[in-house]
């Protein structure tokens, strides 16, 4: 896995199944980007990326899922078939398809001094939005779908990472204490101590 990177999300489930597993670190370069080498292990040259016997796989939601279908007996994620389940899927979608470049683009604003008035003026636009979505979404229960974690709550960590970083959760207390939660979590922690921190130290 690449250091402060995606990867801990799947460092976090393969703790909490008990399979075993090795972890190897590749080191970012002086510009934040993935190593070349990388891309010998799967084309698009990012991490995360799992090597399962003679299976490959990259991006965050297709190796949790395909991990916890695997190996997890079902206890991260609600009963198939049932409402419970799909909404749980599409949490896990978002993250990354409608939620993470707004994100994104915030950090960049904010590591960068700017990124163009156009990208930053959506990014302020949606990422409101995007906050106050998850928080509803959380409502009363410790997390997404109640008192566990799920895959979709381990999806939301650097989401959040980000978030927390790019100086925009201030604002958004419901979000920000979902966000404590999950850093409080046993198995985020676990995750850290296996793979290191989630975000480089800030400047």
């Amino acid at each position: 896995m690449l250091e402060y990177s995606r990867g801990l999300r799947i460092v976090w489930l393969l703790e909490a199944l008990g399979t075993p597993y090795e972890v190897v670190t590749y080191q970012r370069d002086a510009e934040m980007h993935a190593p070349p080498a990388l891309k010998a292990i799967h084309p698009l040259g990012k991490s995360p990326v799992i090597v399962d016997g003679d299976l490959t796989l990259a991006e965050s939601a297709t190796i949790l899922r395909y991990l916890h279908d695997a190996y997890g007996d079902g206890r991260f994620a609600p009963a198939k078939g049932s409402n419970a389940h799909a909404l749980h899927e599409e949490w896990l979608d978002y993250v990354e398809s409608s939620a993470m470049q707004p994100m994104i683009i915030a950090l960049m604003d904010r590591l960068r001094g700017g990124v163009g008035a156009t990208m930053t003026g959506m990014a302020d636009a949606a990422i409101p939005r995007s906050l106050e979505y998850i928080a509803d979404g959380v409502g009363t229960k410790p997390f997404l779908m109640g008192d566990t974690p799920m895959l979709a709550d381990i999806q939301m960590t650097y989401l959040f990472a980000i978030a927390e970083r790019g100086g925009v959760l201030a604002d958004h207390p419901r979000a920000a204490a979902y966000w404590q939660r999950l850093q409080d979590h046993p198995g985020f922690r676990r995750a850290v101590e296996v793979a290191g921190p989630i975000m480089p130290p800030s400047a």
